[in-house]
């Protein structure tokens, strides 16, 4: 009597499952890195499973997650992507972040089936090959920031701009552009600009190293420039220590991050515990603010609102979704735009098309994002609504 109550069960689980199942019109693939890789990207993944439910349970994301040493298994990454061809109501495929060998793998899929929109999210591989085989490619606009950050730290009341970096980071091109684009705005802003070097967190020094080191210069640092000094890194983990001694010493100011995030060093900097808050960014941004302005900080650090990776990942991800469903043209700008802000409530985003450095011409499957400058105490700038001249993209 017993086996036949379980198996009755067992039987009633799986009609149920497969009618769930059936409930979801089509598949979104959702590719992320794991957790301890990148923490935001994945968190995007897990918000539009929480959001539309999972295939395995009758849902529409199936999200997995590709392997934390891609440079060695990439024909892993390649798998896993074009695995999600192999369940037939899959329509759309987001990467984020498109590691190497998304490009391969989405030119895969495309042989196999050529009706799945393919969408990148900050791509790392050359921008020419990852839009030769995706249907749109988003990725920040770190050219753009150039512009805003300074133009945003004016805004703070800054006089002075410290740009902090390393050798390997500024032989990276689109950061050294960045930086003399920065350098020149603050020429035309009537702002004085600096740099000065910290090290880098993967030499013989590590991240405490690079850590302690900045802990130790930004009194001094401080001391050289101003009070009135906004600092920027290129590295994550110089902020920390940054942010530390700003309310240590009250003086200097901090926009936001290389690529931004509130969980981009005010955690760590201001001792809080977000795990009740993980996921839910305006609840995140609540806590950090408060922290902020109690210690004496409001006005003087800011960030994005929300993370650009989790962003990507869940615009892309709505964006898909209204493709499919005919309320949204994927070609069209005003149409990406208003998936990524419909996952960010609050906040606004610019884009414009990627231009290749070499021949100058507009990819208009590739598309740079910009979202607006939070501050603290203060609330957002509105840089988004600034017009950039264009002699700042001509900069190399």
């Amino acid at each position: 009597m017993k086996k036949r109550v379980l198996a009755g069960l067992a039987v009633l689980m799986l009609l149920i499952a497969t009618t769930a199942f059936a409930e979801a019109p089509f598949h979104i693939g959702v590719a992320t890195p794991t957790v301890s890789q990148a923490e935001d990207n994945y968190r995007g993944g897990e918000a539009l499973v929480k959001k539309y439910g999972d295939v395995r349970s009758g849902g529409m994301i199936n999200h997995v997650t590709l392997p934390d040493n891609f440079n060695a298994e990439m024909e892993t990454t390649i798998s896993q992507i074009v695995s999600f061809a192999d369940d037939p109501k899959i329509k759309v495929i987001v990467v984020d972040e498109s590691l190497p060998g998304t490009t391969e793998a989405f030119k895969r899929v495309r042989d196999k089936r050529p009706d799945i929109l393919l969408l990148a999210g900050e791509p790392l591989e050359d921008p020419n090959m990852i839009a030769s085989a995706a249907d749109l490619c988003v990725t920040h606009d770190d050219l753009s920031r150039g512009y805003t950050i300074i133009a945003g730290a004016k805004a703070m009341g800054a006089d002075t701009f410290v740009h902090i970096s390393f050798p390997r980071h500024l032989s990276i091109e689109l950061l050294s552009r960045r930086m003399h684009i920065m350098e020149e705005v603050c020429k035309d802003l009537g702002m004085k600009f600096a740099q000065e070097t910290a090290p880098d967190p993967t030499s013989d020094v590590g991240i405490s190293g690079a850590q302690q080191y900045v802990l130790e210069k930004m009194p001094t640092w401080i001391e050289k420039y101003g009070k009135n000094t906004c600092f920027f890194t290129t590295n994550q983990t110089h902020i920390e220590p940054m942010l530390r001694q700003m309310v240590n010493t009250g003086g200097g100011c901090f926009l936001e991050a290389d690529s931004p995030s509130p969980l981009k060093g005010y955690p760590g900097a201001f001792k809080l515990d977000l795990e009740k808050e993980k996921g839910d960014w305006q609840a995140i941004m609540a806590k950090i603010e408060k922290a902020v302005i109690d210690a004496g900080a409001g006005g003087r650090m800011g960030t994005w609102g929300y993370s650009t990776a989790f962003a990507t990942v869940v615009g892309l991800g709505e964006l898909g979704k209204m493709v499919v469903e005919g309320t949204a043209d994927v070609k069209d700008m005003k149409s990406v735009v208003k998936a990524i802000e419909s996952a960010t409530p609050g906040a606004t985003w610019k884009a414009r098309y990627y231009t290749d450095t070499n021949t100058g011409v507009k990819m208009k499957n590739f598309l740079l994002t910009m979202q607006d400058s939070y501050v603290f105490g203060k609330g957002y700038l509105h840089v988004t609504e600034l017009e950039i001249p264009e002699k700042y993209y001509n900069i190399k």
